[in-house]
Formats: C-alpha cells, sequence, structure tokens
C-alpha cells in the first residue's frame, strides 16, 4: 500500500508538533510523573503547584517535545491534581507552548485530563486488557475529545511477549480503531513492549529484536500509524553497570530508530553517543540486541563483569579521601555511611580533644549536620540517611566508655522526643524510619515500641519531660487510639505538640478529629523528611510561637472547608442502596466447584518459593523514594540511590533465604457459601444446612448516577434464595516469624538500616506469600483457573479472574471480620498469628482476607455509610451501638 505523506501525526499545545519523517525522534519527558518523579510526587503531594511547574518547565529548557504529565498515586486525587495541573500549565506559555501527553492507568484520571488540556494531546495509554468493549467505549472518548492515543500491546490474555503476539494485538487494535470507529490513523501510537534482553533466560533473548520487527511490520503494515516506548527497560539485567547501560540504550535507540520508532521516553544522562561507544562493546551489545550469536549474552556479562573487576580507580578514590584531614574523613564516612574507618578517626579524634565528649559535639555532630543538609535539600535519600545514622552510632558506641569512665554528661540535645506506636498496633517501620532522621538532627529519641497503651505514653513523657510526642499507626482502630490519648493529654492539661504519622492517618483526619480534642499542637506528618522541619519548628523560641498558630488556624479553615464538601455529597438510604445493589444473572456455569473443601495448613513454604511474586514498588516507597519498579532504578533522580537499596536489600534477602531466618506459614479454606441480603453465609458441607460462620457486609450508600450499581460483597456470592451452589474462601499467611528477633540483633549493633530493612523485606515476603497462595488457589485447590499463565507484572495488576479482599481495606474496612476469619480458619492455634486488642495482626508481616471466584467479582472502596446502616450493622453484629460507631468511625457521614 502506497502511503500519502501528507498524514502526519498533529499534536498542538499553543504550538504544533508534526511529526514528519524528517523529524527522527520525538523525546518524551517523564519528569512530570509522581510515579518516576520523587520531586515531583512530594512538589504535588504538599500542594506546592508552582514549583511543579517549574519541574515542567525544566523539561521544556531541556529540549522534551511532549511532557508526560502522570498523577497516579494512591495518597493523591489523581483526576483533581491532573485537572489542576493542566489549568495551570495552560496558562504558562512558555511551558504550554508544547503538547501533553496524559498518562494515567486509571480512565477517570484521563478522562480529567482530556477535559481540560489545552491544543491536541495524547492519552497515554488505553489497551484491550479489559476487552473490546470497554477498549472501544475509551477509544471513542478519546476521538470525540480529538486526542492522539498510545495503544499497549495487551489484551486480555495478557502482554504481547513475541513478535507474534505484538503483531496480532496491534493489527486487531488498528482495525478495531481505523475500520470500526473511523478514528484517524496517524492519530494511533503503538506501544509494543520494551522488555530487557541479556538476563540469562532463553525466552528473552530475542526480546529486542522483537520489538524492532514489530516496530517495522506496524510501519508497514499499519498504514501512518506510529511506535514508542520505554528505552530503559531493555538494560534492566545490567543495572548498576552504567556504562554497559548507556551503551546498550544509544545501540537500541538507533536501531529502533531504523526500523521506525518514531518517540519515546529516554533519559539523556544515561545516553552514550552512538558512533563514541567502544568498537569491541558495541559489537557485544548488538549481539545482543539483535539476537547475533549463541553465547552473545555471556560474552556481554563477561564484558561487564570485567569492567565492574576493575577496582584500581575505587582504591585511589578510597586512598584520596583517606589522606584528606581529620575532619574532611569524618563527614565523608558519615555521608557516605561508610563504617570501615570510623572507629580509627574517632581514636584520633578522641585523642585530639580535651573530652571524648567533644568528639561527639563537634567531629561527629559536624559531620551529621551536613547530613541533615543534603537531606532537606533532597540531595540525599532517606536510605542513604540510615546508614549515615549507623556510622554515626557505631562512633558513638566506641565513645561511650570513654566518656562514662570520665562520667561526662552527653552532648545537649536538640530536643527529646517519645515515640510510640499507639495500643493495638505493631506497625513500626514508619516510626523507625523518622526515629532514626530525628537522630541523625541531634533529637534525643525515646522509642517505646509497638502496642503502647495511652497512660504508659503519658507516664513515660511527664518522667522524661519530653519535648514532642509523636504517634503512629496502620490500621484504622489506631486513629480512634489518638483521639483518646489527644482527650487524655487535654484532661491532665498537658502542653506537649503531639505529632501524628502513619499511613491510615492524614491532615483530614487530624485536624477534624484530634486536634479539636487538644489545646495544645498537634500537627500531621506524611513523611519521615517533614518530620524534621516540623520538630524545629516546634521547638525554636524565634519559630514556635507563629508556627503552632499557623497550624491551629489551618487545621480550622481546613475544618470548615472539610464541612462544606461533606455537606456538598448525597448519601441515599440504605434501602434504596439495596434495591440498587449489583445483580449478577447467576448462572451454575459461572460458578466453579472447588476440588478441596475445608481448612488446609502450610506449616512451612521454602522462601525461595516466593521471590518471583514480589511487588518491589511499594518496597521503595516504605524508603521514600517514589517510582515504580524496576523504571525507580533508571529514574534520574532517585535510580542511582534505588540501585543501591535494591542491591543491599538483595544481599539480605538471600541470607534470609539461604539461611531460612524467617518463617512461612499459612492456613487456608474454601468452603460452601451463599448470601442471605447483605451477609455471607459460609457452611461445614453442601447441605448447608446451618452457617458455621457469617460474614457481615457493608453497603456504599453515596448517591451515584443513574444505572450505576451501589456495591456490597455480598453482592459477588449467590443469593440463597435462588438454590445455587456457591463457594467462599479465606486466609492467613505470614512470614513475620523471625522478624522481631533479627531486628533486635541489628539493633544491639547499632544497625538501624538493616533493622529496617529486614521488616521492610518482610512485609513485602508476606504479600507475595498472599500473592502465591491466591495463585495456587485459583489454579489447584479451587482449580476454576487451571490454565492461568500471568507474569509477575500481570499478577500485581490483578489480571486475574476473583479477588481477594481483606478486612480493613476499602471494600470492607470492618476489622471486626477478622475475629470471624480466625474462629473460622483457627488461625491462631493453626499457624500462631494472634490478633491485638484492635485487631492487627502479629507478626506484623501477615497478610488475611477472602476469596471470591466469581467472574464479575471486582474491588470498590464503601466509602462513607449513613446512619440507618450503622443502626443495621449493630444488630446484624450483635453488638452495642456505641461499638459500632468506634469500629466503623472512618466510614461514618457525620
Amino acid at each position: 500500500m502506497e502511503v500519502d505523506c501528507t498524514k502526519y501525526l498533529s499534536l498542538a499545545g499553543f504550538e504544533p508538533l508534526v511529526v514528519t519523517p524528517e523529524t527522527n525522534f520525538v523525546n518524551i519527558g517523564e519528569r512530570t510523573n509522581v510515579t518516576g518523579s520523587r520531586k515531583f510526587l512530594r512538589l504535588i503531594k504538599e500542594n506546592k503547584y508552582s514549583q511543579a511547574l517549574e519541574v515542567a518547565r525544566e523539561q521544556v529548557e531541556g529540549g522534551a517535545q511532549i511532557i508526560d504529565v502522570n498523577m497516579d498515586e494512591g495518597m493523591i486525587d489523581g483526576a483533581a491534581a491532573m485537572t489542576r495541573f493542566l489549568n495551570l500549565i495552560a496558562a504558562e506559555p512558555d511551558i504550554a507552548k508544547l503538547p501533553i501527553m496524559i498518562d494515567s492507568s486509571k480512565w477517570e484520571i484521563l478522562e480529567a485530563g482530556l477535559k481540560v488540556v489545552q491544543g491536541k494531546s495524547i492519552v497515554n495509554s488505553i489497551s484491550l486488557k479489559e476487552g473490546e468493549d470497554v477498549f472501544v467505549a475509551q477509544a471513542k472518548k478519546i476521538k470525540r475529545y480529538g486526542a492522539a492515543v498510545i495503544i499497549m500491546a495487551f489484551d486480555e490474555k495478557g502482554q504481547a511477549d513475541s513478535l507474534e503476539r505484538r503483531i496480532e494485538i496491534c493489527e486487531r487494535s488498528y482495525k478495531i480503531l481505523v475500520d470500526q470507529l473511523q478514528f484517524l490513523p496517524q492519530d494511533i501510537i503503538f506501544d509494543p513492549n520494551i522488555f530487557p534482553v541479556a538476563t540469562g533466560m532463553e525466552e528473552h533473548r530475542r526480546n529486542a529484536l522483537d520489538f524492532f520487527k514489530a516496530t517495522a511490520w506496524i510501519r508497514k503494515n499499519l498504514p501512518y500509524a506510529h511506535v514508542s516506548g520505554g528505552v530503559s527497560n531493555v538494560s534492566f539485567s545490567f543495572r548498576g553497570n552504567n556504562i554497559v547501560r548507556e551503551a546498550m540504550h544509544s545501540a537500541f535507540l538507533y536501531h529502533a530508530i531504523q526500523h521506525g520508532m518514531t518517540m519515546g521516553i529516554v533519559n539523556p544522562s544515561m545516553l552514550e553517543i552512538y558512533d563514541q561507544i567502544p568498537k569491541d562493546l558495541l559489537d557485544l551489545v548488538e549481539d545482543v540486541l539483535l539476537d547475533r550469536k549463541e553465547d552473545a549474552t555471556d560474552r556481554l556479562l563477561d564484558y561487564a563483569e570485567q569492567i565492574k573487576g576493575q577496582s584500581k580507580s575505587v582504591e585511589k578514590t578510597v586512598q584520596k579521601w583517606r589522606n584528606e584531614d581529620l575532619q574532611t574523613r569524618i563527614t565523608h564516612s558519615l555521608v557516605k555511611g561508610i563504617d570501615e574507618f570510623i572507629e580509627i578517626d574517632a581514636e584520633e579524634a578522641r585523642k585530639s580533644v580535651d573530652k571524648p565528649i567533644q568528639v561527639i559535639e563537634g567531629h561527629l555532630m559536624n559531620g551529621m549536620n551536613l547530613v541533615g543538609d543534603l537531606f532537606g535539600s533532597g540531595k540525599m535519600f532517606l536510605p542513604q540517611v540510615v546508614k549515615s545514622a549507623r556510622v554515626m552510632k557505631k562512633a558513638v558506641a566506641y565513645l561511650l566508655p570513654y566518656i562514662e569512665q570520665e562520667k561526662d554528661g552527653l552532648s545537649k540535645s536538640a530536643g527529646k522526643i517519645l515515640l510510640a506506636t499507639v495500643k493495638g498496633d505493631v506497625h513500626d517501620i514508619g516510626k523507625n524510619i523518622v526515629g532514626v532522621v530525628l537522630g541523625c538532627n541531634n533529637y534525643e529519641i525515646i522509642d517505646l515500641g509497638v502496642m503502647v497503651p495511652p497512660e504508659k505514653i503519658i507516664e513515660t513523657a511527664i518522667e522524661q519531660q519530653v519535648d514532642i510526642i509523636g504517634l503512629s499507626g496502620l490500621i484504622t482502630p489506631s486513629l480512634d487510639e489518638m483521639v483518646f490519648l489527644a482527650k487524655q493529654m487535654k484532661k491532665i492539661k498537658l502542653e506537649i505538640p503531639l505529632l501524628i504519622g502513619g499511613a491510615t492517618t492524614s491532615r483530614a483526619h487530624t485536624a477534624v478529629k484530634i486536634d479539636t480534642e487538644y489545646n495544645h499542637s498537634v500537627v500531621h506528618v506524611n513523611d519521615a523528611s517533614r518530620a524534621v522541619t516540623v520538630a524545629g519548628n516546634l521547638l525554636q523560641k524565634e519559630t514556635k510561637t507563629a508556627y503552632m498558630d499557623t497550624i491551629k488556624k489551618d487545621y480550622e479553615q481546613f475544618r470548615i472547608n472539610y464541612a462544606k464538601r461533606t455537606k456538598s455529597k448525597e448519601y441515599i438510604s440504605l434501602e434504596l442502596a439495596r434495591d440498587r445493589k449489583f445483580s449478577i444473572d447467576w448462572k451454575q456455569e459461572d460458578i466453579a466447584t472447588p476440588n478441596q473443601l475445608g481448612v488446609q495448613i502450610i506449616e512451612s513454604l521454602d522462601l525461595k518459593e516466593l521471590l518471583p511474586f514480589i511487588d518491589w514498588s511499594p518496597f521503595f516507597r516504605s524508603w521514600d523514594l517514589h517510582g515504580k519498579y524496576p523504571e525507580i532504578l533508571t529514574d534520574e533522580v532517585v535510580g542511582s540511590q534505588a540501585q543501591e537499596l535494591f542491591q543491599d536489600a538483595s544481599v539480605l534477602l538471600n541470607r534470609i533465604v539461604d539461611e531460612k531466618l524467617l518463617k512461612a506459614k499459612a492456613v487456608f479454606g474454601l468452603f460452601p457459601a451463599n448470601s442471605t441480603g447483605d451477609d455471607i453465609e459460609l457452611y461445614a458441607d453442601e447441605s448447608r444446612e446451618s452457617p458455621i460462620a457469617t460474614f457481615i457486609t457493608l453497603r456504599q450508600q453515596l448517591k451515584k448516577s443513574q444505572g450505576k450499581p451501589q456495591f456490597a460483597l455480598a453482592d459477588f456470592i449467590a443469593p440463597k434464595s435462588l438454590s445455587v451452589a456457591d463457594y467462599m474462601g479465606g486466609f492467613c499467611v505470614s512470614t513475620g516469624f523471625g522478624t522481631q528477633q533479627l531486628a533486635e540483633e541489628f539493633e544491639k549493633n547499632n544497625d538501624d538500616y538493616n533493622s529496617i530493612m529486614i521488616k521492610a523485606l518482610a512485609d513485602r515476603l508476606a504479600e507475595a506469600f498472599a500473592e502465591y497462595l491466591h495463585k495456587k488457589v485459583r489454579t489447584e485447590y479451587w482449580g476454576y483457573a487451571s490454565n492461568e499463565k500471568l507474569t509477575n507484572q500481570e499478577l500485581i495488576k490483578e489480571s486475574y479472574r476473583g479477588i481477594r479482599p481483606a478486612p480493613g481495606y476499602p471494600a470492607c474496612p470492618d476489622h471486626l471480620e477478622k475475629n470471624t476469619l480466625w474462629e473460622l480458619l483457627k488461625v491462631q492455634e493453626n499457624i500462631g498469628v494472634v490478633l491485638t486488642d484492635s485487631l492487627a495482626m502479629w507478626p506484623a508481616a501477615s497478610v488475611s482476607g477472602y476469596y471470591f471466584a466469581h467472574p464479575q467479582a471486582r474491588y470498590f472502596g464503601l466509602g462513607k455509610i449513613s446512619k440507618d446502616q450503622l443502626v443495621s450493622y449493630h444488630k446484624r453484629r450483635n453488638i452495642s451501638l456505641e461499638s459500632a460507631e468506634k469500629w466503623l468511625a472512618p466510614n461514618l457521614n457525620e
């Protein structure tokens, strides 16, 4: 077919961008992406949109031709953030001149961007993943908005990972768009998936070559369509070796462009000039990319190892800084987290001063002050700070015997801060990180640990005369504990500032529920980096009064605005919500009978089984490094630190697995089940005579547009009245046995870094265990998806039939359901996982929930409920109305 060369992709901000054959390659700037830029995420979270605009402006100045904007982050209202940011861009002509790529995995965010974006944009992305109906509906809307679109090579079967699958999906998508919807073909951009090469796995050998060939096929057979992709994925196997990675990116891009790739995301700092790549390295790289030789991977790996092994320059660098003056050496050790020489230098420093305490007050604090400055200015990241603290503690531990011998007092601290995870809650990773960061800034930390009752917190605060109390909590009942503690502190007229932190806490809850119960300052702290600034403002005489007044006024205004927003939302009665329940046309063929009913126990699972199921993205977030894995490893801002953290984690993880330092246990069960109204009855056997357990589910009451259902989990189980035999499951997994002992061992050695690391890894293994077991249930024990073949990325995206919601999460926020689950599965007796008073699981690295298998089962958020449902709930649960209010407080429409 002869191509009409007048049909070019035409995009526009305030100025047009026409992609012609002479354009060569369009570079997409992705720093305005909350999943790929820690800085941009922080600015958006802190409502600093004017500074966020500067990130966009820097990309324009750096030569980007399109700006990618992504607001996909759990703690952000993505649609609102996208709308606001694009509106602000529109008022900045030097930024708005470029076309915008509206980037999201959520349709509602994409559409929010389409409603306000100036000019002609690109939507990134849609696919056939959810079937043709959804694909067509979304494409129609994109066409109506006049945008171009990126199509991912992804369909109902999964992600395209071969040349044939890439061609199949792209051709099918093209025909739907062009033939069925009359979508302009030049407005279609395919992303045929760039995957890593040289992984050592045979099936990955052709990853790059198949991309090149798919690109060429698309450009030849799908007239006017374009091709894009994220180049850094190809070199993932060589993370940490920038020489090889830069060469791979350059060579890949060279060949991709030769085959017809027209645009993509490329990090210029990770790109070598093609003509300047050493000939021997270029040959090796192209042998891999083009799959030219059987041993191409082995030869490139050997070359990479040789480069890695050249340590003479490193040795010279070490020698150079070791020849610097004493203060410079100590500061270098602290900033770089090197503890190898710190005791030698601490001893030299001790001999140079009159009293050993002066080493802490002088040499060490000088170095830590620089660490604090670098962290505060975004030039150091959290894992590095924790490593610095490890070096500091090792030096102090060395000096303490000399200090005690002279009976000196310790150095005067910047303030005394008490930290505690509240009663009933066992999660402390975030709290421990905050403690380390504050300690690095010369605050004396009193850490009371986890499950601390309010009377102990108050008693210790008074006895130790602390300057600040910091409260932490992860589960929703912890919010009530914080409110109760604030009331008790007010009752005895304490005047100690209160810091609030933890995953379930928020500025809204702090302002509306806690600040109103305490006369003194209450401040929500959402990350470790902010804790230092807040503590300083609260304790410095120059800022103290003004800061406290500002916070009080801010929270007061927040409450006023919050009340207005709440009133603007409309809720329907429980009766009407039930009438509008999610209706399923119940057919016995849609219900799979489990291969094995009843309770089953896994006493000990080899941890190696869990490694392929680990989702690493939340691991990096726990260290305040934001971005998706593996892309975060090549991030311009945090990539280097992410690689180092990942390497450290891998070393400890290998030790955990090889030495069996943690134990993985599970209990799960599959049972006959039917719904009765909003409740779900489980039975011992197929006679279904009387329930052995009843789960009480809650129904959405926020008014929706006509035709949209009001969900409850009971909707996904066949009603008893229909006499359809249905089933449901429950589970609890844990990889936390042994974690506490290991963490304490690290702490005894002044190693906070690995103390936090072991807990973070245990959490990841627990989530991996939940994913692993769910797959086993789907494919074997229940068996309704025996032919399922999904990659880990597809598992993370939950591209499978069935759901596993958990008590305490959006669809079922009622933690009391855990009591029913524990009784049903005999969890404590079978695997030793216990529930605290607030129904947190111990060990903390544990996951529990339900299994639903119907093809139409889906996740949703309950939102707020009204008084009529609260009354219904307390009667069905057979508890007092006051107790019901306590457990459902975060979800009550007040």
